[in-house]
């Protein structure tokens, strides 16, 4: 009994519930309570940047070969790019027969907000996103947290030293090192996990209420089902393709999930579930170029939630979308969809600028999902979380880099 109170997925679990009650009692706590998740999660992000980047150099060196690189990357971006289509499909898919929005009426209450997302959609240059890739200043690129120019960097200088041959060997002892040092760093933080969760949930009832979620509660269930649907049987199905386990792999990065659950936040395990994936037997090199693109490229549960929150709002407004529209939806969110992680306000700017290329819903009625968004969003993060996961494994499997010694060992500790 005593074991189970020092187990980390406990902890957070209780955290969590504890979290919901000092919502619903205490919601004056909400403000303290969000300091408390912002606070956890700033720990987590003071080590993300240079961990991808020791990750990445040390995977480069020992892969050793720049063809290998682009050949991991070019099957890891077909890879995002297919899955997330799927993803998107079923979410229109759902959404067009369940119908969440029938019967939801629009009132103008929290219209005022949605203007400065409007706005921020239409500074969004998608052509600048994808060059935006492409540091000015490396320096600012790590203390921004940019994951996608920190990782464009990484793989440049784990080139460059690999180049060096036999003289880098013990720059890259060192890095080794220093990678393990901020390892310990992360157990240490980890261990503040359940207090993360804990503010991270009390914040959310605390501030919006369990009563937020009655006029809305078709629009959460739909999202939900559709994200379950989506994990146990695309994942799945692709899970048995390359001969593991959908339900083992998801015991074991249990913890991750109930944290990602409390905080919201997908970057609150980013560290962790990368040596996850190692211990669960995928190689450092694929994992340190597939996990850190994949938070930017492959956003299944956010291409789900996009995707059924425009069909949504085209239901509240009785607009009855062609099929040349719908195929529309899905170009414009196949691109749209890839800044979600990268821009801030993420999935709210992006609908804003999708609806506004769409031109046939109002953006005004995403006033509707500010109540409840904050609610959909562990679905969404936790979709992503696993999404990514899956990812890294069958990209290692297909490069024959998955050590399955390690995934057998790893699977009978569960």
């Amino acid at each position: 009994m005593h074991n189970i109170f020092k187990n980390l997925t406990f902890q957070v679990l209780t955290a969590i519930i504890l979290g919901v009650l000092a919502g619903i009692y205490f919601p004056g706590f909400a403000d303290t309570a969000r300091i408390i998740s912002e606070t956890f999660i700033n720990m987590i992000k003071m080590v993300i940047a240079p961990i991808i980047f020791l990750t990445i150099v040390l995977g480069i060196a020992s892969m050793g070969d720049m063809k290998k690189v682009g050949r991991v990357g070019g099957k890891a971006l077909l890879y995002f790019e297919i899955v997330t289509t799927f993803a998107l499909i079923i979410g229109l898919f759902v959404a067009h027969y369940t119908e969440p929005g029938r019967g939801v009426n629009f009132n103008h209450e929290g219209v005022a907000d949605i203007q400065k997302y409007k706005n921020e959609a239409a500074e969004i240059n998608w052509i600048e996103f994808f060059t935006h890739i492409v540091p000015s200043n490396v320096f600012k690129a790590f203390t921004d947290g940019n994951i996608l120019q920190v990782l464009f960097f990484s793989i440049l200088f784990g080139l460059g030293l690999t180049k060096l041959g036999e003289q880098g060997q013990p720059l890259l002892r060192s890095f080794d090192r220093f990678s393990k040092v901020l390892f310990n760093i992360m157990k240490m933080i980890m261990r503040l996990a359940p207090l993360g969760a804990f503010g991270g949930m009390a914040y959310t009832i605390g501030t919006h209420g369990i009563e937020a979620l009655a006029p809305m509660g078709r629009l959460m269930l739909s999202v939900y089902a559709t994200m379950i649907l989506f994990i146990f049987v695309c994942l799945n199905i692709i899970c048995r393709m390359y001969k593991f386990s959908l339900w083992k792999y998801l015991k074991f990065i249990k913890e991750e999930i109930l944290i990602v659950l409390g905080t919201s936040s997908s970057e609150s395990v980013l560290p962790n579930i990368m040596q996850k994936m190692e211990d669960f037997g995928c190689s450092r090199s694929v994992v340190g170029l597939v996990i850190p693109t994949g938070y930017s490229f492959n956003l299944d549960g956010t291409t789900i939630y996009l995707s059924m929150a425009t069909i949504f709002l085209a239901q509240v407004f009785h607009v009855d979308l062609s099929f040349a529209q719908l195929l529309t939806i899905i170009g414009i969110l196949l691109v749209t969809s890839k800044g979600a992680a990268a821009v801030t306000g993420g999935g709210f700017i992006v609908l804003a600028g999708t609806l506004t290329a769409l031109k046939v819903i109002p953006v005004e009625g995403m006033a509707i999902l500010l109540g409840v968004d904050r609610f959909m969003s562990e679905a969404r993060a936790i979709t992503n979380l696993i999404g990514n996961g899956v990812a890294t494994v069958v990209i290692a499997k297909s490069e024959k880099e998955f050590d399955e010694e390690k995934y057998e060992n790893a699977i009978s500790e569960l």
